[in-house]
């Protein structure tokens, strides 16, 4: 049984509008940056610099040259990664800014890579795609605030708390985004506190929301910039206050995931000191697992059983939760293109993600520099971004940077692992040391969707909640601060009669505990149709649905979480 069997009651056409609104009530920008994570806020502050250097296009480009929405409560509030940040494109943007002034925690100086059974730990060797000397630790969220100031001291006007639905298209070019109305109630009931969506017209639009970004779904489809699949996977992540100092960055692979071909659980763990006493772990497995009561979440709480890591946290507190997704596919599932008329798009919505690295952060940061540069140059004196090639110097420059070139070099490593962990490692490692030659051409990649699912029993070995070490989906869930209404609208479109084993996947894979079997399923055959109930108020925006056959649109702006150190 394949999710993909089962699509969701979505079209994209249906986000896709002419632009309606009088002049008298439209919002006019320059440049409209659509998401205020590293690669929006990189593209900000580029184009802030650029501006500085040419007050005369600052001019044209009228009252609000530079303007960035965003969904969240603040810039960073929907911001989750590891992370350890290569400050090589925080360089190039930042040029003679001291490395001690950026906004990173502290340098890696010692590291460790363990592979794990349930009650060992056996370092190896670390692969060169994993050292990480003369790399930063960091927490991301706290990197988007650093960036958002200084987009804004640049002359950047970041709008928060607003979420870009539909994409504006006039003669089939993009011209600005329609966002999303306020104050509604479930069934879309208008409350006494409505605040109708507005129209922002721009000369160049990009689009930097991130992994399962909506627009940029709806625009990939719209302007037929993909011809091959993303495949993804799921992070859960938590941040801990400890007794005892941690002292190295560590990453593991093996348990609690099963190495064999039939499962196909691809992943691995992170162990990172962001200061003395406080530590950042996560568990991110691939989405194209076929065994249906995989949770991401609840293997996480597994691992904190291990040897390893009981003896860091006991003792501890918990203190942020977070979950998000990660695009993987590598350069076997970039689109096509990355502009198209009116716009481009950067980070990880283009799939700029290095999985062996482990990195991704600087790849957004430089795609959001380079597409800043390619929008100023096409908006100058005697050009538009809607003549026919105005932004093909963004692909261009993208595949003539570093990004490109690391990706090309790693494109086979993930979808190797689709074999087994012992036949992976071995196809990884001949790509790794050919330094990409070997195996020739590219491997097939497929939707997490399309991967077949089996009803298993992974499930029966997860541990119960304690609420010292081990902990629920819905406590996570409040820990996350999610801001979502219990009234609002759903958000989250999937089809609410499927066979039970796509349900349980669903139920299993979401860490936020939206969805559920009704009364009565869990006794069905797997292959029977069964109710899926959902409560659309837990969703912390991972993304994983749209993975794995649902697809999520867009909430109330300012609603989700609301992270600060993650």
């Amino acid at each position: 049984m394949r999710p993909s069997a089962y699509p969701p009651p979505f079209d994209s056409a249906e986000f896709v509008v002419e632009p309606s609104a009088p002049a008298v009530e439209r919002i006019d920008v320059g440049i409209l940056i659509v998401g205020a994570g590293p690669a929006g806020l990189a593209a900000a502050v580029r184009a802030g610099q650029l501006l500085e250097e040419r007050p005369e296009l600052r001019e044209r480009l009228g009252d609000v040259p530079i303007a960035v929405v965003e969904k969240g409560k603040a810039p960073g509030a929907h911001l989750l990664s590891g992370s350890v940040v290569n400050p090589r494109a925080f360089r190039q943007l930042f040029p003679g800014l001291p490395t001690e002034d950026l906004p990173f925690r502290s340098p890696v100086i010692r590291e460790g890579v363990y592979f794990l059974t349930e009650k060992r730990a056996m370092r190896i060797p670390a692969p060169p795609t994993m050292w990480n000397h003369g790399n930063y630790i960091a927490s991301l969220s706290e990197v988007g605030r650093w960036l958002a100031e200084r987009a804004e001291e640049l002359g950047a006007l970041i709008v928060p708390e607003t979420a870009a639905t539909h994409l504006l298209v006039s003669g089939g070019r993009v011209v600005g985004v329609r966002t999303g109305d306020k104050g509604r109630g479930r069934g879309d009931v208008e409350l006494a506190n409505f605040e109708p969506g507005s129209e922002l017209r721009a000369r160049v639009t990009i689009l930097a929301e991130g992994t399962q970004g909506h627009l940029t779904g709806v625009a990939l489809d719209q302007f037929g910039l993909a011809s091959r699949p993303q495949v993804w996977a799921l992070g859960v992540k938590e941040v801990w206050e400890v007794a005892r100092p941690l002292d190295r960055v560590v990453h593991t692979m093996g348990w609690p995931l099963r190495g064999g071909a039939r499962h196909r659980e691809f992943g691995g763990s992170f162990l990172y000191p962001l200061d003395d006493h406080t530590v950042s772990l996560g568990l991110v497995v691939g989405l194209d697992h076929t065994d249906a009561t995989i949770s991401v979440h609840d293997l996480l709480q597994e691992l904190k059983g291990h040897p390893r890591f009981r003896r860091l946290l006991e003792g501890g507190r918990r203190i942020a939760w977070g979950a998000k997704t990660i695009p993987e596919g590598g350069l076997l599932s970039v689109p096509d293109r990355f502009h198209f008329p009116g716009g481009m798009i950067v980070g990880d919505g283009a799939g700029f993600v290095n999985v062996p690295a482990l990195k991704g952060i600087h790849y957004a940061v430089r795609s959001g520099t380079l597409a800043a540069e390619t929008a100023l140059e096409s908006v100058a004196p005697g050009r538009t971004a809607w003549t026919p090639g105005a932004l093909e110097g963004y692909d261009e420059a993208i595949r003539s940077s570093y990004i490109w070139s690391d990706l090309e070099r790693v494109r086979n490593m993930r979808p190797a692992f689709k074999h087994g962990f012992v036949r992976g490692a071995l196809l990884a490692g001949a790509a790794l040391n050919s330094l990409g030659r070997f195996p020739r051409g590219n491997l097939d990649i497929q939707s997490d969707a399309s991967s077949y699912l089996f009803l298993g029993d992974r499930s029966l070995s997860y541990p119960p909640p304690d609420g010292k070490l081990f902990f629920d989906k819905l406590s996570s869930v409040y820990l996350s601060g999610n801001q979502t209404r219990d009234d609002a609208p759903n958000h989250i479109r999937v089809r609410r009669e499927v066979p039970r084993v796509v349900a349980e996947a669903w139920v299993h894979m979401c860490p936020a505990q939206v969805y559920e079997i009704a009364d009565g399923g869990r006794e069905a055959r797997e292959e029977d149709l069964v109710s899926v109930d959902v409560t659309a108020s837990n969703c912390v925006q991972c993304g994983a649905i749209t993975a794995k056959g649902g697809r999520l649109t867009p909430p109330e702006g300012g609603s989700g979480p609301e992270y600060s150190v993650m």
